[in-house]
């Protein structure tokens, strides 16, 4: 893997790698002159030992490694951190499993994904269903990987075990989530869902639409099933969760933000104190309504209009939203049907969502600094990983070399997801990842070296 960095990396003068097993101060020296820190792009040497970023020196300061890598002006990012994934094993594991999605975050930069309650059999809702889950990610996990639980009607009493036990917080649904197993919350439910979880001061994080506003499409095309959930159920779920949130002191999260009507009430929320937070996805970034040619394109909420996009980008900028995170959610295609009304709603993304939000950032005048921020330290932040995120000295040396001007067209069949079904077939992107570094070691798909995450792990 190395060795293909400096094949994909001469025209940014790479320089060679050199290998000198059994001696060293350092396990791994990774240099870059353009090194995306928290404090943004710095010409630094990156030193690993035992798995952690021991040090972080000037780019041209010797040090002695049994390894090391000089990328020149190749950037040097975080490994990303992708804290919304339907991994879906076990009980759908032909939608997609551990083996699949960790090989594909891997190729696609990510470090540490964090799973889903829903769509596997049993969710994850109690912790009995999340020892499930950690037996059947065992050994099978290219990166690191941990678990959200799920707050349901009727597992009050599992919230704070399940806390106790490591989740990273808990999920609840505001309107119907697709699968039988896994019901909403209506308002009293999800006002005491929050109340326990402020009790001991975890996380509930919400799919906020407000069920009232949903209706059924009124035919097969794009626009019908696209009025069937307009903005307004979005806000108005918004909403509700921050009025309970602020009521009950909880800390509440509002994933996959799709509407810009929710913008003013989030940024309303929070600079009035109130504990919430909010994410949006690369298909709400990268595409549009007026785009949609097909059922991979087809997701709940859905993707909006090219103005409302424009709208999501000024939030990330302002800092509202907090953070750019796949959600993942394979199907096989055989539920990919024509008819956008029966359709499943998920969009697969999780290889090609650094390309997808960088080709859409530059051209918006951002840079990889604020990709970093968007895609790696936010959802860090956010799952209660301190050492994941970031290139920092103590963290785990989860380390991405990056080509940011090389192009591609991304080709359904060659990626690493189970099935081959998403919007970005055909699409010509803009950034490679060349080499992931898994705390100091190259991945190379074929050995599983990711551990499962605990919630506040060191």
């Amino acid at each position: 893997m190395i060795t293909e960095v400096i094949a994909a990396g001469r025209r940014h003068g790479l320089r060679q790698t050199t290998r000198s097993r059994g001696r060293g101060e350092y396990d791994l020296v990774v240099r870059s002159r353009r090194t995306v820190t928290p404090q943004g792009e710095r010409p630094l040497a990156v030193a690993v030992r035992g798995g952690v970023i021991a040090a972080l020196r000037p780019y041209d300061e010797p040090l002695a490694a049994e390894e090391s890598a000089d990328l020149g002006d190749l950037p040097l990012l975080p490994g990303l951190v992708d804290s919304h994934v339907h991994v879906n094993e076990p009980g759908r594991t032909h939608w997609e499993g551990f083996a699949t999605a960790t090989r594909a975050a891997a190729a696609g930069g990510v470090t540490t994904i964090v799973d889903m309650p829903l769509n596997s059999l049993p969710p994850t809702v109690d912790v009995a269903a999340l020892e499930v889950k950690r037996k059947a990610a065992e050994g099978r996990c290219h990166v690191d990987t941990g678990f959200w639980g799920g707050a349901i009607p009727g597992n009050l009493a599992d919230l704070r075990p399940l806390h106790e036990a490591g989740a990273m917080g808990v999920k609840c649904f505001l309107s119907p989530s697709g699968v039988d197993e896994f019901p909403a919350l209506d308002r009293d439910g999800l006002r005491a869902a929050l109340a326990e979880v402020a009790a001991f001061d975890g996380l509930l994080i919400a799919h906020a639409e407000d069920p009232g506003l949903l209706s059924d499409p009124g035919g097969p095309a794009y626009g019908d099933f696209l009025r069937s959930r307009p903005q307004e159920a979005e806000r108005r779920a918004v909403e509700q969760v921050i009025a309970l949130a602020a009521e009950t002191g909880a800390r509440a999260h509002i994933v996959h933000v799709s509407a810009a009507a929710c913008v003013e009430p989030l940024r309303a929320a929070q600079a009035a104190g109130v504990r919430v937070s909010a994410e949006t996805c690369p298909h709400y970034l990268t595409l549009a309504a007026e785009q949609v040619t097909g059922p991979a394109y087809k997701c709940c909420p859905p993707i909006r209009e090219a103005a409302n996009r424009d709208a999501l980008w000024q939030a990330l900028a302002d800092g509202v939203l907090m953070g750019i995170v796949s959600d993942h959610s394979p199907s096989t295609p055989d539920l990919k049907v024509p008819d956008f009304a029966a359709a499943w709603g998920g969009i697969s993304s999780l290889q090609v969502g650094l390309p997808a939000v960088w080709t859409a950032a530059r051209a918006r005048g951002h840079g990889l600094a604020d990709v970093a921020r968007w895609m790696a330290e936010g959802p860090a932040r956010l799952a209660g990983l301190p050492r994941k995120g970031a290139i920092r000295e103590g963290d785990d040396a989860d380390l991405v070399a990056f080509d940011p001007d090389a192009e591609f067209t991304v080709d359904v069949a060659a990626l690493h997801h189970r099935n081959p079904v998403s919007p970005y077939h055909g699409a010509r992107l803009a950034g490679v990842v060349r080499t992931t570094w898994l705390r100091g070691t190259p991945v190379d798909f074929d050995t599983p070296r990711g551990r499962l995450l605990t919630r506040g792990a060191r």
